[in-house]
């Protein structure tokens, strides 16, 4: 009877809480293994555009645009919903960003 039990309810528990506990512990260990380092600007200009992601910049989203105004192959002048103040202000905070800050 006990032996039934131990088979039954408590074998299947500890089995899969110690998977659980070893799968944890190995996603833990590869997401600091397998991190990549993101540019932190590229938030705050992806920010700065309107948001639209309606690709008529030539570029697949904001976000796209982005990494090429970062990377200086893109000027923010190819958002074409963005207002003046728009490309002014991404003009400013490149030209006072510190470059190539990693998260």
């Amino acid at each position: 009877m006990l032996l039934t039990v131990f088979h039954t309810y408590l074998m299947p528990i500890i089995v899969l809480a110690g998977l659980g506990g070893l799968f944890g512990v190995l996603i833990g260990v590869l997401s600091k293994v397998l991190a990549v380092e993101v540019d932190e600007r590229l938030e705050k200009v992806t920010s700065m555009l309107p948001g639209y992601n309606c690709g008529a910049c030539g570029y697949p989203g904001c976000q796209g645009l982005a990494e090429q105004i970062i990377l200086g192959k893109a000027d923010s002048i190819n958002c074409k919903p963005g207002k003046q103040e728009m490309h002014d202000q991404i003009k400013v905070y490149l030209a006072e960003a510190p470059k190539g800050n990693k998260q």
